[in-house]
């Protein structure tokens, strides 16, 4: 059965190649979202196998949509994955803090991007 993963992110280009990637490259299932708000929904609703979400989005950034899904028992369990374009040291450490499975960098290979996933989540 193929993986589901809901990607969170804010920036068309960004949803759009990582969903094209992760279908094309893994055959995994992808439902997106345009905002922290949207992938609460959606997680709820598609309980998917992992989240990739964005750290930077306006209103509700990547940080409190991680906050929001833990403290709902429907989605507290979906792994989270970070997706930034941050990369100093001390918002690294940061985002480790939250509890969040791994920090995945902007810009991306999408030929490796399902690699990543799988290998952090032991899918492999």
């Amino acid at each position: 059965m193929a993986r589901k993963i809901l990607i969170i992110d804010d920036e068309d280009d960004i949803r759009e190649v990582a969903a094209l990637s992760l279908e094309s490259v893994a055959g995994w299932d992808i439902v997106t979202a345009n905002s922290g708000a949207q992938g609460l929904a959606r997680a709820a609703e598609h309980q998917p196998d992992a989240i990739l979400l964005d750290v930077m989005m306006p209103g509700m950034d990547g940080p409190t949509t991680f906050r929001e899904l833990r403290n709902n028992p429907a989605t507290a369990r979906i792994p989270v994955l970070l997706l930034t374009a941050k990369v100093q040291a001390n918002d690294q450490r940061r985002f480790a803090d939250l509890g969040v499975e791994a920090v995945l960098f902007k810009p991306f290979d999408p030929m490796t991007l399902s690699e990543q996933i799988a290998s952090v989540l032991g899918w492999n």
